[in-house]
């Protein structure tokens, strides 16, 4: 095809670089959306994501997505890269780092209060199972909803649409995210019931029992900055996760720079729609404007996810229509998830890709163009030796479009709900078990640095090693030796400072409770 005479395998593996490079993102973004006292385990959890997630997708993943010999429903063959060519290694290279994409999503929604050991079978298991089964059925060419299918017909007629991933990876990964929140419970004072007739609160974790209407309290991450530097890498990220795509599956060049151009408008369309209906719902309760940077940042991921199906088909304009209701979908998504079905997703896990990727695959059914769409698709079949003009319909609201796209695109989002349901709530209920899936409560309240890490992540902070004498931590008092040993008059001073500042939360929570405007049924609380 003219304009597209070019080496794709260089091009591709750079690609995968970058959305290999997507799992800083993640960690900074983690990192900096929960309290410092777990910042080393949040961060060696994402590390790992990366490491068992090879693993898993070189000794189950690749042959189960991808393998040689693949039915409708799943691969066969190249278990541990077993007969595959070299040609294919960089195939193998760019799946391995989506698949550990959909597996760190996870790592965000039970931070702060999962074992170590759970987390790393989870990885395991999402990028070895999970994930690759999910991957055959809409990207591999054998697969039952593919929209590559070369051997019989296409499911409704048009297959699903879901060129980068909105089903595949974010569905998968958002959705495991959100039965596994819900399965090890929320953290520590996340939701309380305030007692009938008192001033005082008692957190689920202390009281089920405790009368009167559930609360929730927001607990903030301890640092915006790199929240929000991961935000920038995970954007960044993004253009090898759509563009990559999109030349990884075939598509011309030219589809390659649609990708980007629509990457760049649903991200921006989502940070914009976000950051205003936040505003609004706050100046509704509280009579200001506030302008909150974390839902900023997490709109532009919604806005990401929002264009990642249909990025290579449809129209510029589409992809801001697209980011505009991501941005929204994500706000209110984010309140159902904590308000509503009281899960305590610190990093809107869910609301981001799982939510997001939903309305991504109905966006795409909604606005595909059906020209770009046979464009793309007529150059990979082409190039898989099919010689034929391919034709594939538009979206329902796109001139020469039908509801088929809609149809096949409504089918996967409830196949890969039932999908992810059934392999995760068995998985993480037997963990719980076992007693190998949550932290005890003191463990939680102490920190996961000081209990399992050997100390905190920033080494001033040493108001926790006590802690690890008790514990018989042989790290134990490493942190005070560096500063000197406090002298009882400092001691005095820090307790005192510490108990005046309870008693100001204390009194921030009963002018929060009785003031008529921190109604729990508001989004913005």
């Amino acid at each position: 095809m003219e304009g597209d005479d070019f080496d794709r395998e260089p091009i591709v593996l750079v690609a995968g670089y970058l959305i290999f490079f997507m799992q800083c993102g993640f960690c900074m973004l983690c990192v900096g959306s929960v309290r410092e006292k777990n910042a080393k385990n949040i961060i060696l959890k994402n590390l790992l994501d990366a490491c068992f997630g090879a693993l898993g997708f070189y000794v189950l993943g690749y042959g189960l997505s991808s393998g040689a010999d693949s039915g409708s429903f799943i691969g066969g063959s190249n278990f541990a890269l077993q007969g595959v060519s070299k040609s294919d290694y960089k195939t193998w290279f760019f799946e391995y780092a989506f698949a550990a994409t959909s597996a760190t999503i996870v790592s965000g929604a039970v931070a702060e209060r999962t074992k170590f050991e759970a987390y790393l079978l989870y990885s395991f298991y999402v990028t070895a199972w999970v994930y690759p089964v999910v991957a055959h059925w809409i990207w591999n060419e054998e697969g039952w909803l593919s929209i590559f299918r070369t051997d019989g017909d296409l499911f409704l007629d048009s297959g699903v649409l879901d060129y980068a991933g909105c089903g595949v990876v974010h569905m998968t990964g958002g959705f495991a995210g959100l039965w596994a929140a819900w399965i090890v419970g929320p953290r520590v004072g996340r939701f309380y019931r305030k007692d009938v007739g008192s001033s005082t609160s008692k957190s689920l974790a202390d009281d089920f029992s405790a009368p009167g209407p559930l609360k929730v309290k927001k607990i903030p991450g301890h640092s915006a900055s790199l929240a929000l530097l991961g935000i920038f890498i995970l954007w960044f990220g993004w253009y090898g996760f759509n563009s990559g795509a999109a030349l990884h599956l075939g598509a011309p060049a030219q589809t390659a720079s649609l990708c980007a151009v629509n990457t760049t408008l649903g991200g921006a369309a989502g940070c914009v729609s976000a950051l205003i209906l936040q505003m609004l719902f706050g100046y509704r309760r509280l009579g200001v404007a506030v302008w909150d940077l974390i839902t900023a940042g997490n709109g532009v991921l919604a806005g990401l996810v929002s264009v990642t199906a249909a990025c290579s088909v449809i129209q510029p304009w589409a992809a801001l229509v697209a980011g505009l209701v991501g941005g929204v979908i994500y706000v209110l998504s984010s309140y159902l998830v904590s308000h509503i079905l009281k899960v305590d997703d610190p990093l809107d896990a869910v609301a981001v890709h799982g939510f997001g990727g939903m309305w991504g695959l109905i966006a795409g059914a909604l606005f595909a163009d059906a020209e770009l769409f046979s464009f793309a698709l007529d150059h990979r079949m082409n190039k898989v030796d099919i010689a034929v003009e391919v034709t594939r319909p538009g979206g329902l609201f796109m001139e020469n479009g039908n509801a088929r796209l809609l149809g096949s695109a409504l089918v996967a989002i409830l196949v890969i709900l039932g999908w992810v349901m059934v392999c995760m709530v068995p998985f993480f209920l037997v963990l719980r078990a076992a007693n190998i899936l949550r932290v005890s409560t003191e463990h939680e309240r102490h920190g996961l640095d000081v209990v399992h890490h050997g100390g905190t992540a920033y080494p001033k902070d040493y108001a926790s090693d006590d802690f690890l004498v008790a514990a018989g931590s042989p790290t134990a008092g490493t942190n005070r030796l560096s500063f000197g040993q406090p002298s009882p008059e400092v001691m005095s001073e820090l307790n005192a400072i510490r108990q005046n500042q309870a008693n100001l939360e204390a009194k921030l929570m009963r002018i929060l409770a009785q003031s008529p405007g921190t109604s729990s049924s508001d989004p913005s609380t």
